[in-house]
């Protein structure tokens, strides 16, 4: 009897989905201008009979994470399966060279949840930080309104915070960043409207370190250390093929190349919590695995941020950073560069994509056919 692709056997599905969505990606190069691209497709194996509760019935003790599962062991002992296919090529500045999971790619957003949203649930776990207390908790001097903003507003984009990033109107004022966005009006009420923005995120990478008392990019390199994320870092790196190049933003200028496309996190110097991580098809997938690994402390605090907090669009909801789908089979994020992580909990599946479709300008109907069709392969 044929498998339905829910009941297909790990290495099966694998198998099919790197092959159908890397068709997919051979369409956005050859017909939409995306240069190439790498794609990751793996599964872990779950336990046979798991047993599980709803997050909310669990102590909270039990929703966050508290140490660290090694990467190479699973609690049923089989290692995950995985596939990864680079397509394409990196840019016509390498050549011929044709990217693979070891890549570098400009994540974009994708920090948000690489970079901030694992950072947060440490200090969560450590008692560092109330996600319903307010800012003015941690940071007594902030100004009005935002100090009487949540983390939980900001990481579920409801804070009602400009729309707009536009740091470069804060330049030489002489006042502290954290203290502008702080100020700022409000254009919604707090917890009332879902409006993804950039300035929550960069709120929460200056908080960090303030509670933290170290710089962000030392946090968040000792926690892909610990991961085994070997490549992920903030840049800037050095043009290499080993590095895929972005936009030039100005004709006859040099291309956007080992540092953030992300003008707001170029201005902070590269080290932001909304953008400026670079990281490997690889790497995002030794990531996944840990967020599906049962028992593993940091799939505790994934299981926890899934929990719907308001609508995004009818299908999708958000929880802490991550979109999720209605009938929660299905956690994902962007990178406006052209990166997707894809992960489904109940089949321990995750799907990763990195490109630079931005590299001849932003067109959101690039990667709209194989995102479409990630989200398809992963939750059928």
């Amino acid at each position: 009897m044929a498998l339905t692709p829910r009941h297909q056997t790990s290495d099966a599905w694998t198998s099919a989905a790197i092959d159908s969505l890397g068709a997919s990606l051979d369409a956005a190069i050859h017909d939409a201008g995306v240069p190439g691209g790498v794609l990751a497709v793996g599964q872990v194996a779950l336990p046979a009979d798991p047993v599980s509760r709803p997050p909310s019935d669990r102590p909270p003790s039990d929703r966050l994470p508290t140490d660290r599962l090694p990467t190479d062991r699973l609690p049923t002992g089989r290692p995950p399966t995985r596939a990864v296919s680079g397509r394409g090529i990196l840019g016509p500045e390498c050549g011929a060279a044709v990217p693979d999971g070891h890549t570098r790619y400009d994540m974009a957003s994708l920090t948000k949840v690489v970079a901030t949203w694992p950072l947060i649930g440490r200090a969560v776990r450590d008692g560092l930080l109330d996600p319903d207390e307010p800012l003015r908790t941690y940071l007594p001097d902030a100004p009005a309104p935002g100090r009487d903003l949540t983390t939980r507003h900001l990481m579920t984009h409801t804070s009602g915070m400009l729309p707009s990033t536009g740091l470069a109107r804060y330049q030489l004022s002489g006042r502290s960043l954290l203290d502008h966005l702080c100020a700022e009006p409000l254009v919604d009420v707090p917890g009332a409207r879902h409006r993804y923005i950039d300035r929550g995120f960069i709120l929460l990478g200056l908080l960090l370190p303030i509670i933290r008392n170290r710089p962000l990019h030392e946090l968040a390199a000792e926690f892909w250390q610990e991961l085994g994320l070997d490549s992920t870092c903030y840049g800037p790196l050095a043009r290499s093929a080993r590095v895929a190049p972005t936009e030039a933003r100005l004709a006859g200028a040099p291309r956007t190349w080992g540092i953030p496309h992300d003008p707001s996190a170029a201005l902070l110097g590269g080290v932001a919590g909304h953008a400026g991580v670079f990281s490997t098809a690889a790497d995002l997938a030794t990531f996944a695995e840990h967020l599906l690994t049962p028992a593993n402390p940091l799939a505790d605090w994934f299981e926890s941020s899934r929990q719907p907090a308001i609508a995004v669009e009818p299908g999708l909801l958000r929880g802490l950073a991550w979109i999720v789908t209605a009938d929660g089979t299905a956690a994902y994020h962007h990178g406006y560069t052209g990166t997707s992580l894809y992960l489904s909990p109940p089949t321990g599946r995750y799907i990763v994509l990195c490109t630079n479709a931005v590299y001849h300008g932003w067109q959101r109907t690039r990667l709209a056919p194989v995102r479409d069709l990630a989200l398809r392969t992963l939750t059928s």
